[in-house]
């Protein structure tokens, strides 16, 4: 029979295991569970960098008579210098330095920025101005489907006349240095859509299953709808 103080011992070995064990396995759950929250407070500090991005550039609208040419570089967040010769040359980085504004995410990339052309000279003619910029999703099926603006832009049936967004976490970028991110996904379309893109835009829930229509997914996008921006101007009394 084992003595009663080597039971006494084995009790307190096994004890100090499951201790042990318990420790590790808790330290794991709270190294991911402070994994996950960093990387959600890096979201939401986006999305706050997004709309106070918006928001100055409502009002740099209602001052100006128009919206800001993108950034002259990516190290130089004033506005270009000359008009924007078409849709390519009104879309790059967020005029960052012309807005008074963060223009880099939590990631530290550079926020992108895109302009319909007739929306950066002043005066924007309402009753003549074609804003042009859309944004589609994907449907249940992975079909595109618009969630700001159509097909056909024209007076009647306007588009968005600005689009801003972050380009997330992973894969494409640039970084405040000037430096492009690689992008070492694969088949991440719709990120690369975005990354090129100068009038048509997605924007999708985040995701890093990469066999969904369009890949692994996280930029974060937003934008301005027509009525919204003449709204503000006309209430600075700046749209003729």
């Amino acid at each position: 029979m084992m003595p009663k103080q080597a039971h006494r011992q084995r009790g307190a070995a096994l004890l100090l295991l499951v201790a042990v064990l318990g420790l590790g396995a808790a330290s794991l759950l709270i190294g991911a569970f402070g994994r996950k929250s960093g990387e959600a407070e890096r979201q939401q500090r986006t999305l706050a960098t997004l709309a106070q991005a918006r928001e100055a550039l409502l009002g740099f609208a209602a001052t100006q008579g128009r919206l800001p040419r993108p950034a002259a570089s990516a190290l130089d967040g004033r506005e270009r210098a000359a008009d924007c010769a078409d849709d390519a040359g009104c879309s790059g980085f967020l005029p960052w330095v012309a807005l008074g504004v963060a223009g880099v995410d939590a990631w530290g990339k550079l926020l992108r920025y895109s302009v319909t052309p007739e929306m950066a000279r002043a005066p924007i003619v309402s009753s003549a101005a074609i804003a042009n910029r859309v944004v589609l999703t994907r449907d249940g099926r992975g079909d595109f489907v618009y969630v700001g603006g159509q097909e056909q832009c024209d007076v009647s049936a306007q588009c968005l006349p600005v689009v801003l967004f972050s380009q997330g976490k992973d894969h494409h970028g640039t970084a405040a240095s000037g430096v492009a991110q690689t992008n070492t996904a694969r088949g991440n379309l719709d990120e690369a859509a975005n990354d090129s893109a100068s009038r048509s835009f997605i924007a999708r829930p985040a995701t890093e299953n990469a066999a969904l229509p369009g890949g692994a997914f996280d930029d974060m996008l937003t934008w301005i709808t027509l009525p919204t921006l003449y709204q503000r101007m006309r209430a600075a009394r700046n749209l003729p």
